[in-house]
């Protein structure tokens, strides 16, 4: 049997410190660009930093470095120049000119569509892929071609015909509003698909990429999903119901990771998949805390939800993988917030946690709990009929009943005089 090597893409990464920017943080963002470089498939062979008080408005770096990156790419061998902030068309251009010809360059916005248009399964994410990296290329279009003078007049015109160029932008234009209308279309498939999941309790996953989301999601909804060591794993929104324990069931939705540095242009076309969190009654915001810096992507993930308008209530952070940390170690969140400590791994602080959710989710807002005497089948019958039930429970002389529904329904089914203060207080059944 013949075996066939796949050679692995050699590639060297560019950063810059720009205004006394700390050269150690400039290295961890590299760290970061360099897994993504991993996960899209290359190698990185070497790295290089440049310090400015600006970046140069033509080739990021000067005219000088980007003459020794060169020398260095050609020594190396290097087919990809990946550059940690993005590059204008006109950066990437002259860039091109100066590197040899046979080096790709690239962004950080670049290898991440790479990764996304790898990892795309479902209509949506290949929708939602697709246009990004149609809005990505729109603007970039000038380093794609080089017979930009190619006419295309015929008989009986007059003047230069349309450029290739131009003929590109048309079809690109076209293609985008032909995916708007697509997505639209699936948003709203998926927005019916939510509704008729309201009456169960929800719960989402939201986060910093590999932080363990998916770890945690197979852990709490006992579910075989992929897990990876891998930037974005997870493309395409996971949703299954799940027990909460104490009689409750919800519905728990793993997302698309976050990570700094993302355009705003790739963000956009999976507002929708970030939507699908941001409805949700509780979002457990999850941190890897045996990352060195997980308290920066920490403000990472809190500026998406802030972004969102997801109020601070209806988060609740969850500080994972601490079997990774030495032993006795207890992370403490940031400003006292409250905070769930788990292994998503080995299961501990599982327990703790779906008690917290049961508690938030049960005693929320909007929740009656009623806890009706078994020997009154009649008014049993009405609990156990109650519409947008989250939470059911039997002892041996009551029945407690969960539900969203207000003073007014409660009272019409005459139920109102078993109404008790909240589940929690329901607890002591018999």
């Amino acid at each position: 049997m013949t075996t066939v090597s796949v050679e692995v893409e050699r590639a060297a990464l560019v950063g810059l410190a720009v205004g006394g920017l700390p050269r150690s943080l400039v290295e961890e963002h590299l760290d970061e660009l360099e897994r993504l470089v991993e996960t899209a498939g290359g190698i990185v062979v070497e790295r290089f930093v440049q310090e400015r008080s600006a970046p140069d408005p033509a080739t990021v770096v000067g005219s000088g470095f980007l003459s020794n990156l060169a020398e260095r790419c050609q020594e190396l061998e290097v087919r990809s120049l990946v550059f940690d902030d993005d590059l204008t068309g006109s950066q990437l251009r002259n860039v091109e000119r100066v590197v040899p010809e046979d080096v790709k360059v690239l962004d950080r916005a670049a290898v991440i569509l790479d990764i996304f248009a790898l990892r795309a399964r479902s209509r949506e994410a290949q929708t939602q892929v697709e246009l990004a990296q149609l809005n990505y290329l729109l603007p970039r279009l000038t380093r794609r071609w080089r017979h930009l003078s190619r006419q295309a007049g015929g008989i009986g015109t007059r003047g230069v015909g349309e450029t290739q160029l131009e003929i590109d932008r048309r079809l690109i234009s076209t293609r985008i509003s032909h995916l708007k209308r697509k997505l639209a279309t699936i948003e709203r498939d998926r927005r019916l698909r939510r509704e008729r999941r309201s009456e169960l309790a929800t719960v989402a996953l939201v986060g910093y990429t590999n932080a363990g989301k998916s770890s945690l999601f197979r852990c709490l909804a006992s579910q075989d999903v992929l897990v990876e060591n891998r930037l974005f794993a997870t493309l395409d929104p996971r949703t299954r119901r799940f027990s909460l324990g104490d009689g409750a069931i919800a519905v728990l939705t793993d997302t698309v990771g976050f990570i700094r540095k993302l355009p705003h242009d790739l963000v956009a076309p999976f507002r929708s998949t970030l939507e699908e969190a941001a409805g949700a009654d509780i979002l457990l915001h999850v941190v890897d805390v045996s990352h060195p810096g997980w308290r920066d992507q920490l403000v990472v993930g809190s500026s998406v939800l802030d972004g969102l308008d997801v109020a601070p209530e209806r988060v609740l952070l969850v500080l994972n993988k601490i079997d990774l940390l030495p032993g006795g170690t207890r992370p403490e969140a940031p400003n006292g917030q409250p905070a769930a400590r788990v292994s998503a791994t080995t299961g501990e602080g599982a327990d703790r946690l779906l008690v917290e959710l049961r508690r938030r989710l049960l005693d929320a807002d909007g929740v009656t709990t009623v806890r009706v005497p078994i020997d009154q089948p009649e008014m049993v019958e009405r609990a156990l009929g109650l519409p947008h039930q989250m939470a059911r429970r039997f002892g041996d002389q009551t029945v407690a009943v969960a539900a969203r529904i207000d003073a007014a329904g409660l009272a019409e089914l005459g139920l109102d005089r078993y109404r008790v203060a909240s589940w929690t207080a329901a607890s002591g059944l018999s």
